[in-house]
């Protein structure tokens, strides 16, 4: 076996194209050397340099490669074709089997070869998201200028250009040059192989590893802020985008002046990550730092003090920009921006954030009242939802996005609204991702609902539906997030309903002749499926839950199976989950799977099998057991789904597991005589009657 080492050394790649860019090579490399059986393969990444090691043979003996072409009695035009695609004639290929083949003496050919062959095409087609050409004359492209192309095998250099025809690809040859750090090591060394590059670029200032990069920076970060009884505000994103922009980090600290110091604290911190990458820190009582943490990619003889000042001026310019927003924004209440959002379209078909501020008012209302809440906080709710969207015409959200709603919550207070209103406007976003958690408070929650709600039955009954991996609205995150707020509040209420509702504060005008209201059922469904996936659990389970629930009826556009409860029925789907996880359960469904397949059969020949067996025909105790223990556990199962005691009907339920035990030991269902037949299967279609009730065991898995 023989290292391969490849670098390739450009001018300073976009942080977040550097994984990938990595990844793609290896898997690039790894596919062109297949035949050379490549292991051991390591890749990193850095801001200027992709680099990968691996094992492979150092050649491919010769052998003797077979390919089968078409069938000795296939049409003359298809055995023509497999020879001009190779280039013989026909006395060159033979029969085997009933198949035209060509075999191939392939001599022998070595590592070096065949990486000098491969990678000059592997390097003009590499898969950059976005690619540049530079200086004249040459059509390569790569992200950035390349400048070196390091290739070694066992230390030696596998020569190879990228010159092509007329195009002489700036000159780019394979070497065994690289380069250390821009500043503090400039200049050029010779690599012999992988582990001398990584030692060489250590003492040359350069972390090659990524790994290593971050943990320098999140150590050393909070290090300084330890040294100040402070605490770092974790950004593992910020991180890692600062890994990729530095190839030997030095974590620094800088003050913030104390006339900035009464910002909102999410401000400071939105600035200083946006404009300038820094890190925000907090005291021990979580309120902001007067300090902030930034990563230089270099030492300093002043030990950063000259670094630290020039960013810091850089930071009082931020500052002084949100300052100059957060007072001219305070001047205009919130109350009187309603109107401003005339003039901010929301989409072309669904009218004005303003109209969709008085639909989410509306909708906000309604949810409050399924929610239970009291009048005032109903009127809340109406509020918030009102004021809810004004924040983007604010010079701060303009200049922020990410502040949308926090904003208008430090606003409303400000105006003098009502803490639950200008909490609820604050919170509305959340959950912002699948890392945030939901709002807790009442009235905060049904203006989420609300506008997750509208946004909706709004592009469903446009027609604006998410295709395939299509989801330019984010309707997807949308209902995962109603979903989420329905649960981790424990909300009963009719979301089918609630749905129905949005739809009707739409105008004719709104709803169009594609609306695909009707599949929000499915949508909603799917979404389930997803999120109860992300959890670990079967979605099988709900699958067998739906086939038995009935949609609630009334004004709702949950028509089909879906209840509109969520709450309710993930409740029954953890019920049949725990069940089934236990070993009585797993018999029971046994049991249940054993009757109805039999049935299956018998009422293909005869069914079905409806209707009360007649324990005048019992000859078996068996018979008479089964018939009692379902008659005595019905009425239980009854009442504990009516009851939403879903547990309880399938503790139930789980006790006619021995008798049915006892009755496919003992009983032949198929008896000889049709009328004790016909009674046996009329005792089989009970119990699985009865275990219908719950969900459909059919369609659970395994």
């Amino acid at each position: 076996m023989a290292e391969l080492f490849l670098e390739l050394l450009s001018e300073e790649i976009p942080a977040g194209m550097q994984a990938r860019a990595a990844r793609d090579l290896s898997q690039l490399v790894h596919k062109a050397l297949a035949d050379l059986n490549p292991k051991e393969v390591f890749s990193t990444y850095g801001t200027r340099r992709l680099a990968l090691s691996l094992t492979i043979d150092t050649q491919i003996p010769a052998r003797i490669h077979s390919e089968r072409g078409p069938r000795e009695t296939a049409p003359e035009k298809a055995l023509a074709g497999f020879m001009r695609k190779h280039n013989i004639t026909q006395d060159e290929l033979k029969k085997d089997n009933g198949f035209w083949v060509l075999e191939r003496e392939l001599p022998a050919r070595s590592a070096a070869n065949l990486i000098a062959e491969t990678f000059p095409d592997l390097l003009w087609n590499f898969p950059w998201p976005k690619a540049m050409r530079w200086g004249k004359g040459s059509l390569f492209s790569w992200v950035r200028p390349l400048h070196y192309i390091t290739c070694l095998l066992d230390g030696e250099i596998v020569p190879f250009s990228l010159m092509r025809e007329d195009d002489d690809a700036h000159g780019l040859t394979s070497s065994n040059i690289s380069e250390g750090h821009r500043f503090l090591a400039p200049g050029t060394f010779t690599v012999k192989n992988a582990s001398h590059w990584r030692e060489e670029l250590q003492k040359r200032f350069v972390v090659t590893d990524d790994s290593q990069r971050r943990d320098i920076i999140q150590k050393g970060v909070a290090a300084l802020a330890q040294e100040k009884s402070l605490k770092l505000v974790e950004d593992d994103a910020l991180t890692e985008e600062i890994s990729g922009l530095v190839e030997y980090p030095v974590p620094l600290l800088g003050t913030i002046e104390s006339q900035f110091m009464d910002l909102p604290a999410e401000v400071m911190q939105v600035s200083m990550r946006v404009n300038q990458r820094y890190f925000a820190l907090k005291t021990q009582e979580g309120k902001a730092a007067p300090y902030f943490a930034f990563v230089a990619n270099r030492t300093f003889d002043d030990h950063g003090s000259l670094c630290i000042a020039g960013n810091e001026r850089v930071l009082r310019a931020r500052f002084a920009d949100a300052r100059h927003f957060w007072d001219l924004d305070r001047k205009t209440p919130l109350a009187d921006r309603v109107q401003d959002l005339e003039a901010v379209t929301f989409h072309a078909k669904l009218g004005t954030q303003e109209e969709r501020s008085q639909r989410i008012s509306a909708l906000a209302g309604i949810v409050a009242k399924a929610m239970g809440l009291s009048e005032t906080q109903i009127n809340q709710a109406k509020r918030a939802g009102l004021l809810a969207k004004t924040d983007l015409t604010t010079g701060m959200v303009g200049e922020f996005p990410e502040l949308q709603g926090i904003m208008g919550g430090y606003y409303a207070a400000h105006d003098g609204e009502d803490i639950a209103v200008s909490q609820a406007i604050a919170e509305h976003y959340k959950p912002r991702g699948q890392d945030d958690t939901p709002a807790t408070a009442s009235v905060s929650n049904a203006v989420a609902l609300a506008d997750r709600l509208d946004m909706l039955a709004g592009f469903f009954g446009i027609g604006e539906v998410p295709s395939g991996s299509g989801d330019p609205y984010a309707l997807r995150r949308s209902a995962l997030g109603v979903i989420r707020i329905i649960r981790d509040n424990n909300l009963r209420i009719d979301l089918g309903a609630l749905l129905f509702q949005a739809a009707q504060n739409l105008s004719e005008r709104q709803l169009t002749e594609n609306n695909a209201l009707k599949d929000l059922e499915g949508f909603f469904t799917e979404r389930l499926k997803v999120q109860l996936k992300t959890e670990g659990k079967r979605h099988d389970i709900l699958d067998a839950t739906l086939a038995v629930t009935s949609a609630q009826k009334g004004e709702t556009l949950f028509e089909k199976h879906l209840d509109g409860d969520l709450v309710r029925l993930l409740s029954r789907v953890d019920a049949l989950s725990e069940m089934i996880e236990h070993e009585e359960g797993k018999n029971l469904l046994a049991a249940y799977r054993r009757g109805a397949n039999i049935l299956r059969i018998e009422n293909k020949k005869d069914g079905p099998h409806k209707g009360q067996a007649d324990s005048t025909l019992f000859t078996l105790d068996e018979e008479r057991n089964l018939e009692k223990a379902i008659q005595t556990v019905e009425p239980s199962i009854s009442a504990c789904l009516k009851a939403d005691d879903f547990r309880g009907a399938m503790r139930h339920l789980a006790t006619l597991r021995p008798v049915m035990d006892s009755f496919f030991e003992n009983v032949t269902v198929n008896a000889n005589e049709p009328e004790q037949r016909k009674n046996r299967l009329l005792l089989l279609a009970a119990f699985c009657q009865e275990a219908h009730s719950i969900a459909d065991f059919n369609k659970i898995e395994g």
